[in-house]
């Protein structure tokens, strides 16, 4: 999950990840952000990560984005 974390404040380091809870309601990303952050996950997580997975629900918290990498990393 570290690394994780720096890929999220790499992307927005004015956020500091391990406080934020509120990642979708809070609107931490906009729609380029969410394009940025699902390609760099894909490269480093080595996953497919389809318009499917890309729900509010997967994205609310660094855990929820976490528990989505572990279940795509899963599937392979």
């Amino acid at each position: 999950m570290d690394r994780l974390i720096e890929i999220l404040e790499t992307l927005r380091p004015d956020v500091t990840f391990t406080a934020e809870t509120k990642i979708v309601e809070d609107k931490i990303f906009d729609s380029l952000g969410m394009i940025s952050l699902v390609a760099e996950l894909s490269d480093e997580f080595d996953i497919e990560i389809s318009p499917m997975d890309i729900v509010p629900e997967n994205f609310a918290t660094v855990e929820t984005i976490w528990n989505m990498i572990e279940e795509l990393s899963d599937e392979d």
